[in-house]
């Protein structure tokens, strides 16, 4: 006989909803305006976001429906699929201006280095709360979860694609961090990675990465070429004010001196329509929804919720920090988007599937006893 436990109901989480609806749909209507087509209204993008958006929904639904326990014990599966995926662009698919990043499915372009961040979370939660460490993680201890990072972290970084690649890294750090480390361990790895930071730039980064990070650091120098796109965007938040100039009124993005205004630039574009007020009320519920997260992840009923969830949230908060910084000329130009916010479909996806992620340990944060019919 099929058995449902009322409490999932009464757990719902309608305010991680009730936030990520709001959200997107602020996301869908900056979409419409910075690719809106005079005489001709919407256009096709702004069709395409609309449908990935819905599908996300339902991708939401179906996950949180799902015991987020079974879904980690599956986490492995994903893992492989997806570094076989990662492996397939750089063998396979053809470089779309000097990046090998997606796989042409007919109906959809892929990036499997979206849903890889998932999946490194998934193996990363599972990992940790197999691992018993009660005075705190050892070196010996993270072997097997720096191996799970390394692999994808490389696969990424040779398409080149170093924004998402980082972001791997970042998420991977605040998982160990959050599950806590002993003091010696945590010395050990902050001077080792002051060595990698001195090793990549000496050595791994391009010449366009060292040349973005140059520009960050004095834009002024070359405002025509590299410091192009900072510039603008500084400008378009700035132009905005304390209103904005209103919807579908903004110039830098119309008039199409601002690049990538539906993508990586698109809250400049938010920004200088909607000014000050506008700005904050947005950063207001999507930052609200971040600590919502954190608030699920500390009141979870285990070990694994806690770390799933809290792991999901800096998927987000990690990626929002670094895009918003990066538009308002506090970090160099890496091609990281704003989650749910910016254009793109397998980025959306991967980021309602997390928030599907969290809702689910939200519902299940009830102890296990005395299960309801």
């Amino acid at each position: 006989m099929f058995h449902f436990d009322r409490r999932l109901l009464q757990n719902f989480d309608w305010v991680m909803l009730l936030m990520l609806l709001l959200v997107g749909g602020m996301a869908l209507i900056n979409l419409y305006s910075s690719t809106h087509i005079a005489e001709r209204g919407a256009s096709p993008i702004f069709y395409k976001q609309l449908i990935f958006f819905a599908v996300g929904l339902v991708l939401l639904l179906l996950i949180l429906l799902q015991d987020y326990q079974k879904v980690v014990k599956i986490g492995y599966a994903f893992y492989g699929v997806i570094l076989v995926l990662l492996l397939y662009t750089l063998l396979f698919v053809k470089p779309i201006l000097g990046a090998q990043r997606w796989i042409d499915l007919g109906f959809f372009n892929l990036q499997p280095s979206e849903p890889a961040k998932l999946a490194l979370i998934l193996v990363l939660a599972g990992c940790y709360a197999n691992t018993d460490a009660p005075n705190g993680y050892r070196l010996r201890d993270l072997i097997k979860p720096g191996m799970l990072v390394v692999l994808p972290f490389v696969l990424i970084a040779k398409q080149p694609d170093l924004g998402t690649a980082l972001i791997c890294a970042i998420i991977f750090v605040s998982m160990t961090l959050y599950v806590r480390l002993r003091w010696g361990t945590l010395a050990i790895l902050s001077s080792a990675a002051l060595g990698c930071v001195f090793v990549g730039w000496k050595f791994l980064l391009k010449d366009y990465q060292r040349k973005r990070i140059e520009t960050f650091l004095n834009p002024e120098a070359d405002i025509m070429n590299h410091g192009y796109q900072i510039m603008q965007s500084k400008i378009a938040v700035g132009s905005g004010k304390i209103f904005g100039k209103g919807f579908l009124e903004g110039t830098q993005g119309h008039l199409q001196f601002l690049p990538e205004k539906h993508t990586d630039f698109a809250f400049a574009v938010w920004a200088e329509e909607w000014g000050f007020a506008g700005a904050l009320f947005f950063l207001g519920c999507y930052f609200f929804l971040l600590v919502w997260g954190v608030n699920v992840a500390m009141s979870a009923k285990d070990k694994l919720g806690s770390i799933l969830a809290f792991g999901c949230v800096m998927l987000i908060f990690w990626q929002a920090v670094i895009n918003l910084c990066m538009i308002m000329g506090f970090l160099p130009v890496v091609g990281v988007p704003l989650p749910i916010f910016s254009y793109g479909g397998s980025s959306l996806l991967t980021n309602m599937a997390a928030i599907g992620l969290i809702m689910s340990v939200r519902m299940r944060s009830f102890p296990v006893q005395s299960s309801q019919q």
